[in-house]
């Protein structure tokens, strides 16, 4: 696991047990992310007018790190993975969601709710925000232990344990798996695909990829399969817990919606 050190700014990796603590960052991607290989350049960049640190996406990164405060390290989906690296994409993949579930503090940046609504005004729009329809926004809800959302200026929102109910009537997900993640492995296969079925990815291969900690399997992504890659979940998912509800997840779903 690859982690910026807050201190130095620079990339350090750790293995198994010696993973330090670290806060973890939840998104939706923009326009100008940062890559590991550009945030790699960082450290040579001589000039504050480099283009590279006018990227939104570092800015973003650097917002995250601010509001961390004392945590020495953190992680981000942008610039911690080698992208490039084929096996490192896939086991990134794999492990995402025990990532999220392992990580200190998840800091969820809401870039579409603006700073300084009145109560009433800031449900609104957090109820209409697109982190919630995202695919992969999906885990990094239910994962970690803690979670706390910022508005697009860095503000605090809330912490999520504080807004179960609101959360609640936004994602359909049951307020007792919001507010104790660890309970996300007593609810059926069928409630999880409900719960997952209003959402969306980029490409189709990640509707079925963002799924695997949810549903606690692995497998090889393989971009290019399309929605093969969804039949291929259900088939690990079968094969792993043997839990026919999966046939029934779409009447669950048009239940709920």
């Amino acid at each position: 696991m690859r982690l910026i050190n807050t201190e130095t700014m620079k990339m350090e990796e750790f293995f198994n047990e010696n993973v330090p603590p670290y806060a973890i960052l939840s998104h939706r991607w923009g326009a100008e992310e940062v890559s590991l290989q550009e945030w790699n350049r960082i450290q040579a960049i001589e000039t504050k007018m480099d283009t590279l640190l006018q990227k939104a996406g570092f800015a973003k990164i650097i917002s995250f790190i601010e509001a961390t405060k004392q945590v020495r390290y953190v992680w981000a989906d942008t610039c911690c993975i080698d992208k490039t690296n084929n096996a490192e994409l896939s086991e990134a993949i794999n492990s995402m969601f025990r990532w999220y579930q392992e990580a200190e503090i998840c800091y969820v940046y809401l870039a579409d709710v603006p700073t300084g609504l009145t109560e009433s005004e800031l449900e609104e729009h957090i109820c209409a925000s697109k982190w919630f329809e995202r695919g992969w926004t999906f885990q990094e809800l239910l994962a970690p232990h803690v979670v706390m959302f910022y508005d697009q200026r860095w503000d605090f929102l809330f912490e999520k344990r504080d807004r179960c109910s609101l959360l609640s009537r936004i994602t359909r997900i049951h307020d007792t798996f919001l507010s104790e993640s660890r309970r996300i492995g007593e609810a059926c296969t069928a409630m999880k695909m409900s719960w997952a079925a209003t959402r969306t990815t980029t490409r189709d291969e990640d509707l079925a990829y963002c799924l695997l900690g949810i549903f606690d399997v692995s497998m090889p992504p393989l971009y290019g399969e399309g929605k093969k890659a969804f039949v291929r979940l259900q088939e690990e998912i079968l094969r792993h817990s043997g839990d026919l509800s999966i046939f029934a997840w779409g009447l669950l779903t048009l239940l709920y919606y």
